[in-house]
């Protein structure tokens, strides 16, 4: 063995160690962490010691007080906010791409991993039927996935009009009016602040959060000039998804640019029993989403989808002497995103859907969502409790009479430990709120926190 493949050897097998330990032990641990980040931080506020330490020790130090302050994201009792867990294959293929430590930004310098993530890309717009000749890019997160699309819709739309952004910046150029649902997730006006781009205009939307088509109609009437329309494919609250063919049809009749967030409802696509809530989909200029939610591949992982690749090359291309780009072909993997340097993100996606091959990626699909069709039919049977959405995909709403009483449940449930349930706020009402987007979550888990859930209704007087 060399000499530093002796130097990773022993802290690789202590590392393994311990993640073995931490995944047999997430069936059984309570969900939440037993300890807070303040006790945590006390712990870790020592000086940083002048000698070098053994790798291996390092590794068992940081398991042994990391353990304590983990949350059990992973469990299949998970549902908080809209966070998925991790599919084995693409989990390990993880810990090859860092291994590996490949700079995934040039297809010269690293053609393994440049080729698999085409490969992933490809696999991805055929099952969620998106253009064929679309770019794929591997950002962070759903954020940085926002951040392209609405990038490229900026770039499209200023060019037409005759401004040269690179050269003259955005003082000055036409205003970009942007129209968003009134129950868009935030990140959306986040990604607008990036961009410069200003507050959007906000249209109604129906009871489940959906925008309304006729509503955007009119408002788009009342404007000229260049125009961007974000739609939602999957409601933080209740899943629902915005009307895409027919809202797209309006906006494209504006010659606007018609971007999609679907952080994790974009995969509702890939089943044929969920298409139909995105019929037109493929009409869009750009789409969004995150891998680690329902694919469930490690953090961190967002999709960016555009359906014109010059536009986005050109937004995030750069020459210089010393990369060697790739002039005629698909395009160099930081051409589609807002960094450079990064991780080969997209070997995890790739691992994730050989794993599961179309059927298993459909069944993946399927199974979050008939889950959660489970939860919200054992939650209309606990006395006092009131499912309030649709349960049209992954999301369920829930409350248990007034907003105080909401609240006392949802605490009673988190301390208790059999699962995690975010509450939030949807409608002027408190609610306990839940996303199923874990792999792992099977039928046991359902009852398991069902009861759970029943347990702390029961022990909160009405």
């Amino acid at each position: 063995m060399s000499a530093q493949a002796d130097a990773y050897g022993e802290a690789l097998e202590r590392a393994k160690a311990h993640a073995m330990d931490w995944l047999s032990s997430v069936p059984e641990r309570p969900v939440g962490p037993r300890i807070g980040v303040g006790e945590l931080a006390a712990r870790l506020s020592m000086a940083l010691q002048d000698q070098p330490m053994d790798p291996a020790d390092v590794i068992d130090e940081l398991a042994a007080v990391a353990e304590p302050g983990l949350m059990a994201m992973p469990s299949g009792r998970f549902f908080g906010w809209v966070i998925g867990g991790t599919l084995p294959a693409a989990m390990v293929a993880d810990w090859l791409v860092s291994a590996w430590d490949q700079n995934a930004a040039l297809r010269f310098a690293t053609p393994a991993t440049a080729a698999f993530e085409e490969a992933a890309g490809a696999w991805l717009i055929e099952l969620l039927g998106l253009p064929y000749d679309a770019d794929v890019g591997f950002t962070t997160g759903a954020t940085m996935s926002n951040f392209v699309g609405l990038a490229s819709g900026r770039q499209y739309l200023l060019r037409r009009a005759g401004w040269d952004l690179e050269a003259q910046g955005l003082f000055g150029a036409p205003r970009i009016t942007v129209y968003v649902g009134r129950e868009r997730h935030e990140v959306i006006d986040l990604v607008l602040r990036y961009l410069g781009l200003g507050a959007p205009v906000e249209i109604a939307v129906d009871e489940q959060g959906r925008l309304r088509a006729d509503a955007l109609a009119e408002a788009m009437d009342r404007r000229t000039g260049p125009a961007i329309v974000c739609l939602q494919a999957g409601n933080v609250h209740s899943g629902s998804f915005d009307p895409i063919g027919q809202a797209t049809a309006i906006a494209h009749g504006h010659d606007a640019w018609v971007h999609v967030d679907g952080a994790f409802g974009l995969w509702a696509a890939a089943s044929p029993l969920y298409r139909e809530h995105l019929s037109g989909l493929e009409t869009a200029d750009s789409w969004a989403t995150d891998a680690h939610k329902t694919l469930n591949v490690p953090y961190d992982c967002g999709l960016a989808i555009v359906s014109r690749p010059a536009v986005v090359r050109s937004v995030f291309g750069v020459r210089t002497a010393y990369l060697v780009a790739d002039e005629n072909g698909p395009g160099d993997p930081f051409e589609k995103v807002p960094e450079l340097s990064r991780r080969a993100r997209g070997i995890p996606v790739w691992a994730a859907l050989r794993s599961l091959g179309r059927s298993g990626t459909v069944a993946l699909v399927e199974r979050l969502a008939e889950h959660a069709r489970a939860l919200a039919a054992g939650m209309a049977r606990i006395p006092g409790a009131e499912v309030l959405n649709d349960v049209v995909f992954t999301q369920v709403c829930v409350s248990f009479g007034d907003d105080d009483r909401t609240r006392r449940v949802t605490e009673r449930l988190l301390a208790e430990g059999t699962t995690w349930m975010s509450g939030s706020r949807w409608h002027d009402r408190d609610v306990l709120r839940i996303s199923v987007s874990n792999w792992s979550t099977d039928a046991a888990d359902v009852e398991l926190c069902l009861a759970a859930v029943e347990r702390a209704a029961s022990a909160v007087p009405r």
